[in-house]
């Protein structure tokens, strides 16, 4: 079952099912238990009714009951004889004996079958032995179903058990019944109807579940439509139609389209980035080529500086682009503690040959004795500070100054100043952008391939810091790197 629809359809109509079985089954369970509760209070009725006559010494003969067609009596005594029964009882079953034909009392003269006196001499003392009326056992009667036949018609009855003592002392049980058949024909009427309520019930609320399902998945069957025609044209600037509501759908293609929109965006950065990287290629490779068939046809010619610094810049490049590719792909920063102070001192030092001195300013007392230390990748690191050293000495007039110090909230700053011309303020941002170089009119192998800033900016935020750039105090542009020191 691979609807959606379907399976909620499905699932829905089950639960209500469940619900709707036990609830049934609990209402017969309460009616048959109330119902069988009024039948056996109508059976101890009759039973302690017929008990008190008993205690009253009235003859077995004598015994009267209520309606004895719908409440049947049997009376045993103590050894299960059975002494007394209702009129027209034919057959009897859950009192303990079946038996309904009365035993005839014993001859000894007692006053429990024939509600006589004792001894025929009338004797006082004999009188007194025996009480005037016995007595009915007041705990809770026993109870029990069965069925009787009277009249030629067997039924199902609730019975009560009910125990007398007569005059002459002799225990009795009363058992009379009372009929089930209003608690049969309840119970039988309640479950039909939810035999045939049920199925109903079911189909409408699968019905119902259906259409309201439809209804709420229509706007994501529009959604996956959308993407499919995305898929094929491979048009990432289509947008999935979004819902007025503020459910989750709506939501969900909202997400849907910033994921695109994010997509567009990765696809057109790459597709200038494999642009920016051909052409930037294309003007080193030629150059050498170029050297290389001049050199094949007049060797005389060979431009061999040239040809290695064309191999020197192919080189630089191709190792950038790499660098590029990693941090695009989500490389993460080694966890190497790293003194900045100490490497700025490094890559200052090897730049002794450098037509623009550096001055490097380092304090004694670091956020940490004397260690300005932060953790991530030391070539990546060591990368960043030479681009930056590279770019300021690119448009420094003469003085390059590199300050390393500590930040706020446990940071280190290193900042790379430089006396040159600065960074109009509507550019700072754009700078950092692969490939941009604001100097048009300047000559790529001065220039580079203004990939430095943009491989700075992208590991100093892959190392959870950041790049910026401002004025310098001598009048030119100020790069700041700022990364949290380490612990």
């Amino acid at each position: 079952m691979r609807s959606v629809r379907a399976r909620a359809a499905l699932g829905a109509t089950v639960v209500v099912a469940l619900a709707l079985i036990g609830a049934g089954l609990g209402v017969l369970f309460v009616l048959r238990a109330n119902l069988t509760g009024q039948a056996g209070l109508q059976a101890e009725v009759v039973a302690r009714e017929v008990a008190g006559q008993l205690a009253l010494g009235v003859p077995y003969a004598g015994l009267e009951t209520r309606d004895e067609e719908d409440h049947p009596v049997q009376v045993t005594d103590d050894e299960g004889r059975v002494v007394a029964v209702s009129k027209d009882l034919q057959a009897i079953t859950g009192t303990g004996t079946d038996r309904v034909t009365p035993l005839p009392p014993p001859v000894t003269g007692g006053t429990g079958g024939s509600g006589g006196r004792g001894d025929d001499d009338g004797d006082d003392d004999d009188v007194s032995a025996a009480p005037g009326r016995g007595e009915v056992d007041s705990d809770e009667p026993d109870f029990g179903n069965g069925t009787a036949t009277v009249d030629g018609e067997r039924a199902d009855y609730r019975f009560a058990s009910v125990r007398a003592t007569t005059p002459a002392g002799e225990t009795l049980t009363v058992h009379a019944g009372a009929p089930l058949a209003a608690e049969q024909q309840a119970v039988g009427t309640v479950r039909d109807s939810m035999l045939v309520g049920l199925p109903v019930l079911l189909v409408v609320v699968g019905g119902v579940t259906w259409l309201v399902t439809r209804r709420a998945l229509r706007p994501v069957e529009g959604i996956r439509r959308e993407m499919a025609a995305i898929t094929a044209s491979e048009d990432l600037g289509r947008r999935v139609p979004e819902p007025d509501s503020r459910d989750e759908v709506a939501r969900l293609a909202r997400t849907t389209n910033e994921t695109l929109e994010a997509l567009e965006s990765s696809v057109e950065r790459q597709r200038r980035f494999v642009a920016d990287a051909s052409h930037e290629l294309r003007s080193p490779i030629a150059s050498l080529r170029t050297q290389l068939e001049v050199a094949a046809a007049h060797p005389e010619l060979l431009d061999l500086p040239g040809a290695v610094a064309d191999t020197v810049r192919l080189q630089t490049l191709a190792a950038d682009l790499l660098l590029l590719a990693r941090l695009d792909a989500g490389e993460r920063p080694g966890g190497t503690r790293v003194d900045l102070g100490r490497l700025a001192r490094e890559e200052v030092a090897r730049r002794t040959g450098d037509r623009i001195a550096v001055t490097v300013s380092v304090p004694e007392e670091g956020p940490r004795g004397g260690r300005f230390e932060v953790t991530g990748s030391r070539g990546q690191l060591a990368r960043v500070l030479g681009n930056l050293l590279d770019n300021a000495e690119r448009h420094a007039r003469g003085a390059v100054t590199v300050e390393v110090r500590a930040a706020p909230r446990g940071a280190v700053s290193v900042s790379v100043s430089d006396d040159g011309a600065g960074v109009p303020p509507d550019q700072r941002e754009r700078i950092f952008e692969r490939f941009v170089r604001l100097d048009d009119a300047r000559s790529r192998d001065e220039g580079g391939a203004g990939l430095g800033l943009a491989i700075a900016r992208d590991v100093a935020v892959r190392h959870g810091g950041g790049l910026t750039v401002g004025d310098a105090p001598e009048g030119g542009a100020r790069f700041e790197l700022r990364l949290p020191g380490a612990g």
